[in-house]
């Protein structure tokens, strides 16, 4: 009789276990699809009017290219919003990113200064502005622009009517992409003790300069 009773606890102990198994599998396949991707974007090079490829090197650095060819050209446009997106380099796996005194730099994590306004200008051109900052008095946007040596350039300093901020998309392939996850500015400032325009490896040319603009010469 023991040994029946304990051949019973047994057989009640394996079931257990095996629902157990079930539920976790069952979580676990829950899980997989909630990390499917969702969102449907575009791997693609952006060709800008003055004549360059806008491009992400491994270090960070963005610059225009004339290599169209080149990985570095490559970006994934995310859609994160209602004509809004994530600009990420494919060969880097950086964000392209705009502070608050309008310098671009690269981000490993997702935030708020990630995101671009993607707009169609006139011919069919593209411009992307940032959706945090803009001029405080006129509320004119920041745009994404290159100058005439393929150079980045501050987004106040950057016109929507000027070649600079015109980019074509020249889309490769459709993708989906997971969500990205966004994470407060606050946080990314505590992994940080430096300000992300001046983060090893990753600064967009020289570092911030306090400038007047009543007296910038806005760039063509």
């Amino acid at each position: 009789m023991n040994h029946y009773c304990s051949l019973f606890q047994l057989l009640l102990s394996r079931d257990g276990k095996a629902e157990e198994e079930d539920e976790e599998e069952g979580s676990v396949c829950r899980d997989s699809s909630a990390q499917e991707p969702q969102l449907k974007g575009i791997v693609t090079r952006l060709f800008s009017e003055q004549g360059f490829f806008l491009q992400m090197l491994p270090d960070g650095t963005i610059s225009g290219c004339k290599d169209e060819n080149s990985d570095h050209t490559l970006f994934n446009l995310i859609p994160v919003g209602l004509r809004v997106v994530a600009i990420q380099g494919v060969k880097a796996g950086l964000y392209v990113a705009m502070n608050a005194e309008g310098f671009l730099y690269t981000s490993d994590v997702f935030t708020p200064e990630c995101k671009f306004k993607e707009s169609v200008f006139e011919n069919y051109y593209v411009i992307y502005s940032s959706t945090l900052y803009r001029q405080h008095e006129s509320g004119r946007a920041w745009f994404l622009g290159l100058n005439k040596e393929g150079i980045i350039m501050k987004g106040n300093r950057v016109k929507k009517t000027k070649p600079c901020s015109h980019f074509v998309p020249r889309p490769i392939e459709v993708c989906m992409y997971k969500e990205p996850s966004l994470h407060e500015l606050e946080e990314k400032l505590l992994k940080s003790s430096r300000s992300p325009t001046l983060r090893s490896g990753r600064s967009l040319g020289r570092a911030p300069r306090q400038v007047d603009s009543s007296t910038e010469r806005e760039a063509s």
